[in-house]
């Protein structure tokens, strides 16, 4: 039976370790809160009270973390995975950290007989539930053809863009695209409103026109009804991957990514009404009359 050891539950992440014990897989899960872990276990996943715990025995280690700090802590921290990962152990990276974090990472586990691929993911929680993510991978080839019956229960696409890094550097450009349509459609609906327009018409004309985008029809609906409930992303999380983002683009691009900095800057200031937030409320920062109180 092929072991994994699964490293965090958030949104995402509970419904991809649950699709390892759906496919029959031995699984042990470490979550900072044991609470999420309680309907895993329930259903056969094995406790285990760190990191380094459930890397014991594994064939595969799959983190889903927050961000480069968190996703550093639980590899290479006090009880990190690599202190009982075996040699040839698959430590795949689904995590959305930065560029350098998954070059930094690669290299130090590689150093120590890990086999490291970065595998970001795109689709919302219930897509990781039912297996119908797309993973966005960096890996050699080769260690990619290892690595996919372990990657088979999450997704049927795979993106290999190339070498390790390529995947997070894709899954950061689709993200900072993300901000900056999710940021726009705010504004536009705000101008919307401040002018009079009937917006069961505009929600009709913006999701059937050419501005129309799937981040565009998800939000539209939502942000003109002031509906947060069942937040899938936060505030928090867009504001770092677009940080993120534009800090590889400013290692990479003559000219300063103008679009980029302002949706960090957007995002930065929607983090204001609590990091846990549905990133949907931007419409509630830039829908004020001209005028009114900041």
């Amino acid at each position: 039976m092929k072991r994994v050891a699964f490293i965090g539950l958030g949104r995402m992440g509970h419904g991809m370790a649950g699709r390892y014990l759906d496919a029959g897989f031995s699984v042990a899960v470490w979550n900072r809160s044991k609470a999420k872990a309680v309907d895993l276990i329930a259903r056969g996943a094995r406790w285990a009270r760190s990191p380094a715990a459930a890397a014991h025995g594994a064939d595969a280690i799959v983190t889903m973390v927050a961000d480069d700090k968190a996703s550093r802590t639980v590899w290479l921290g006090q009880d990190g995975a690599v202190g009982t990962a075996k040699a040839g152990t698959l430590a795949i990276e689904c995590s959305t950290v930065s560029y350098q974090h998954a070059l930094d990472l690669a290299r130090e586990l590689r150093g120590r007989g890990l086999i490291y691929i970065d595998s970001p993911v795109t689709g919302l929680p219930d897509a990781a539930a039912s297996g119908k993510l797309t993973l966005l991978v960096g890996a050699d080839p080769a260690d990619l053809e290892n690595a996919r019956p372990y990657l088979a229960p999450l997704s049927t696409t795979i993106r290999h863009f190339g070498s390790v890094g390529s995947g997070t550097v894709y899954k950061l450009i689709n993200n900072l695209m993300g901000a900056i349509q999710i940021a726009g459609i705010a504004e536009g609906l705000a101008i919307a409103e401040q002018a009079g327009l009937d917006m069961k018409l505009v929600l009709e004309a913006v999701e059937t026109g050419v501005a129309a985008s799937p981040q565009v029809v998800r939000h539209s609906k939502r942000m003109a009804a002031r509906n947060f409930s069942g937040a899938t992303f936060t505030a928090a999380l867009r504001h770092k991957d677009a940080a993120y983002a534009v800090k590889l683009a400013e290692s990479l691009l003559a000219e300063p990514p103008l679009l980029g900095r302002a949706a960090v800057a957007a995002y930065e200031r929607a983090k204001a009404y609590g990091s846990d937030d549905d990133e949907g409320r931007m419409i509630e920062i830039v829908s004020r009359p001209r005028g009114a109180g900041k």
